[in-house]
């Protein structure tokens, strides 16, 4: 009980703006003065907040108001996408203190590891950050993942990646603890993280990568699922009259909804100069640019592919917002910025028209405030959120 109240104490000191003093955190966690004070005066001891002046509040002598140090702690999150790797180091606020990416080199475990620990190590030299601040790194995946053994299992899009023990060799490879989590969970976390909305928000978060997933938010915490899986969605049918998909139906998300299937409807549309295709990453990445800065040109052929897309993507959305009766809907991932403008214009408009409850209320549908970096940041939010976000669950955990 007593890490837990710490936990409440730090997180609601890590939401505001502009710092709270004890008595304003007492009236906002309801824990008695006392207690707030032995608590503030071990994160003061421990470095993780600092006291940031004095303010006049009616009578009585001026109230000392207590912010997080940001600085005290650091994490560093890595996204791997079969396209490209992202790399960021974060404060104890979630903020980008460094970053990069590079193009995935191969689709060979041992030599992404390898470039993995060899780019964690440039960044952390570049940031001038010491290595003792660094609480640890999260990585994230596509899935599925084993969490128990930290390894990777089979994800689609990443070949010969068959039970890659990702979690233990990285940080072998690098000297620091750590965390395995899927890239959409790893998504929800950082709009949690960083996000806008109250601390016990609940919403959808579609991530749009070289696959698409979902993560999900209720009540303030993220659903992982009995084997941390939670959001694969790849063959959930959209389309009754779509293409074959392996799973032998029709119409799946994964052979609709992704960006290989919308560029290769694009090529059978013309859209594109020539009619070469490659299932390669990179490729369909630089294709998918093109498509969608044809669109955005007004190339009427582009266009259409996209609003084909976008309404196959609500039929996802919708279905699963009907069942889950979310706040709002928040979409992100690496490739959500080159479609933002043009799925923000007819998603809500979809949606609404397939709402289950368009008669209660709205359903709001916003672009993630992390930008592509989000799987990234959130992976380095999952390693704080570990040590610092309170979670009811741990008062029932047996220890």
């Amino acid at each position: 009980m007593g890490d837990f109240n710490q936990s409440v104490i730090l997180e609601v000191i890590r939401r505001s703006v502009e710092g709270l003093s004890r008595t304003e955190l007492a009236d906002a966690t309801g824990l008695s003065a006392q207690t707030v004070t032995n608590i503030t005066r071990r994160l003061l001891d421990d470095g993780l907040i600092e006291e940031a002046g004095r303010v006049i509040a009616g009578p009585g002598k001026p109230r000392t108001t207590l912010r997080l140090n940001a600085s005290s702690r650091m994490s560093i999150g890595v996204h791997l996408d079969p396209a490209v790797m992202t790399f960021v180091l974060l404060d104890l606020a979630g903020a980008v203190i460094q970053r990069s990416t590079r193009r995935t080199p191969t689709n060979d475990p041992r030599q992404i590891i390898k470039t993995m620990a060899a780019s964690v190590d440039d960044l952390i030299k570049r940031s001038g950050v010491e290595r003792e601040r660094i609480s640890g790194i999260g990585v994230a995946t596509p899935g599925p993942l084993d969490a128990a053994r930290g390894t990777v299992i089979d994800p689609p899009k990443l070949r010969d990646w068959h039970r890659v023990p990702l979690r233990d060799a990285l940080a072998e490879a690098t000297g620091f603890r750590v965390t395995l989590e899927k890239d959409t969970t790893a998504a929800s976390v950082a709009e949690l993280w960083t996000g806008a909305g109250p601390a016990d928000a609940s919403f959808l978060f579609v991530y749009l990568g070289t696959g698409i997933g979902t993560g999900l938010v209720l009540d303030g915490e993220v659903v992982h699922g009995a084997s941390r899986n939670v959001g694969e969605v790849g063959h959930i049918m959209v389309d009754a009259d779509g293409p074959e998909c392996g799973c032998g139906r029709r119409g799946c998300v994964e052979v609709v909804c992704t960006p290989q299937a919308i560029v290769e409807r694009a090529e059978r549309a013309g859209v594109f100069a020539d009619d070469r295709f490659s299932s390669d990453a990179g490729f369909v990445d630089d294709r998918f640019t093109e498509l969608c800065a044809r669109a955005a040109a007004k190339d009427a052929d582009a266009m259409a592919v996209l609003l084909e897309a976008v309404g196959h993507l609500s039929v996802l959305i919708s279905s699963l917002t009907n069942m889950l009766d979310v706040d709002r809907v928040v979409l992100g991932g690496p490739f959500w910025a080159r479609v933002e403008a043009q799925y923000l214009n007819e998603l809500p408009k979809l949606l609404e028209r397939q709402s289950a409850t368009s008669a209660v209320r709205d359903l709001p549908v916003f672009g993630t405030v992390v930008g592509d970096d989000v799987a990234a940041v959130g992976a380095g939010c999952v390693v704080l959120d570990e040590v610092l976000s309170p979670r009811a669950s741990a008062l029932f955990l047996d220890h």
